[in-house]
């Protein structure tokens, strides 16, 4: 019995620190109007690209930036996965390559890009070596 309630106990806190990406803009735009939040939109490239993936592990995971993203942020995900076994349905893939032609013109990965309610980019950021701390307050800097 003490076992079972050692594993519900870890379920509940992995679940409490967990993160909801949003796929859709639309939505992304309605939760951050009704929420009052900003709209945090990353580009990744999750099976191909380095950067992106340190930044997943060193800043989207730590409980410091999911802390902050739960009160402040609609998080949104634009993936280009390249693995054929990782491919993207057809849907999303359009859905991504939409937002890519919008805001990441340049085409650079990783890309964060703050953003209004509305869709206005605030401010526009790579990669960077820094702690998740320092990363947050990064993603608001001019």
């Amino acid at each position: 019995m003490k076992r079972l309630w050692i594993i519900v106990f870890c379920l509940i806190s992995s679940l409490s620190f967990s993160q909801n990406w949003e796929l859709d803009f639309e939505h992304a735009k309605k939760q951050a109007k009704e929420e009052q939040k900003q709209i945090l939109l990353v580009f990744s490239g999750s099976d191909w690209c380095a950067p992106c993936i340190k930044l997943d592990q060193q800043i989207w995971q730590t409980e410091a930036f999911q802390n902050h993203a739960n009160d402040n942020l609609v998080l949104l995900r634009a993936d280009f996965p390249k693995r054929k076994n990782n491919r993207l349905p057809k849907e999303q893939e359009l859905k991504n390559t939409k937002l890519a032609e919008q805001y990441n013109t340049e085409g650079y990965f990783p890309l964060v890009v703050l953003m209004n309610a509305n869709g206005k980019v605030i401010h526009k950021l790579g990669y960077k070596n820094l702690s998740p701390e320092e990363y947050i307050t990064a993603i608001y800097e001019d």
